[in-house]
């Protein structure tokens, strides 16, 4: 039997109910306008013909925006980009790409290197196009980090439309930095709004030391190679913490690891109205997280078992999911649906959740 729900207090009712009045384009988010000036990199001599290394025009044409910022467009081609370099973004701006532009990822053997660099920037969107990283060409061994795109200690960042695969390490991933003093600087206020991780070695998308951080109508799939193989990953390095993600009508499958995972130093997650199915491990691993919501969710066919709540695990509810077929090999009982550790602290488990098998 799945646990019995417990009643909420009236004060956690109250908040509970303020965080699901969301508008739908909640991920949109309005940062202050930025300059007007625009910017083609074929201008800064980018040739995008997938052979010359486009890294250097890139650059030019984003350190040639003004004060105020503005756009650098990308149109359509395949434009070779050195990720031992970098794209380094700066502030006010938006990278703007066609639908048919590509970044494709220069091969090397570095265990950390970056197509897509935004560090401790503010009011940045990237819009549109695709990175292709090099996994299957990679010239070394070792490491987990050769990623698409970083964001680490920056402010005010809208990603959309962009689609992200086969990178070394994770499709997208969002941290902090150390600051003057030695002091952790987080991201805050990230939005990633129909994006695509198809393929990518370690995550799909990894979240760590983190303030607000949605994630909207977004694809993560296909991930493997490097553990945890996650599709979405929230997972903060010790020393500071992911407070305050909504993850929201994504679609997370046929991931090596679990599809998704919120672990320690995690805490006001929500996840609502995915799908998330056909994971080879959990469809959702709770270890040591806080505060989390698994609200409305459609989790089917994992094969280690649909939702996990692990020791350490606290005040986690769980609502008007389906669960269906979930660990088959164990012929799908209704503990591997929805498993609660004795340890896993004030669980809630809604009568509304459903297990059609």
């Amino acid at each position: 039997m799945a646990p019995r729900a417990r009643p909420e207090a009236g004060a956690d009712r109250l908040r509970r109910a303020l965080l699901g009045v969301l508008p739908a384009a909640w991920c949109a988010l309005a940062w202050p306008a930025r300059g007007a000036a625009r910017i083609d990199v074929r201008a800064h001599g980018a040739r995008g013909d997938g052979r010359h290394d486009d890294t250097a025009a890139f650059q030019a044409a984003i350190d040639a925006l003004p004060a105020a910022g503005g756009t650098v467009a990308v149109g359509a081609g395949d434009y070779l980009i050195d990720p031992l370099r970098s794209v380094r973004l700066r502030n006010r701006m938006h990278l703007r790409m066609d639908a048919r532009a590509r970044l494709l990822a220069r091969p090397n053997a570095a265990p950390r290197a970056y197509v897509l660099d935004a560090t401790g920037v503010e009011q940045v969107e990237i819009s549109g196009g695709a990175i292709v990283g090099e996994r299957d060409r990679h010239q070394g061994d070792a490491g987990e980090w050769g990623h698409g795109l970083m964001i680490r200690a920056a402010a005010q960042v809208t990603v959309r439309d962009l689609h992200i695969s086969d990178c070394w390490g994770d499709g997208i991933s969002i941290g902090g930095a150390k600051g003057a003093g030695g002091r952790i600087v987080p991201s805050r206020d990230i939005a990633l709004l129909r994006v695509r991780c198809i393929g990518n070695r370690r995550q799909g998308l990894t979240i760590g030391r983190s303030r607000r951080v949605r994630v909207d109508d977004s694809e993560f799939a296909d991930t493997g190679g490097a553990l945890p193989g996650c599709g979405i990953d929230i997972e903060p390095d010790a020393g500071d913490i992911a407070h305050d993600v909504v993850i929201a009508g994504c679609r997370v499958r046929g991931n090596r690891g679990a599809g998704i995972q919120l672990y320690k130093r995690s805490s006001l997650i929500r996840v609502r109205d995915c799908t998330i199915e056909a994971n080879q491990g959990h469809g959702v691993l709770v270890i040591g997280a806080s505060d989390c919501e698994i609200a409305g969710n459609r989790i089917r066919r994992n094969g280690l078992g649909g939702l996990a709540l692990r020791p350490g695990s606290a005040d986690v509810a769980v609502s008007g999911n389906e669960f269906v077929g979930n660990a088959p090999k164990r012929g799908s009982p209704r503990s591997a649906q929805l498993s609660v550790a004795p340890e896993a602290r004030d669980v809630r488990v809604a009568a509304d959740n459903r297990y059609p098998d």
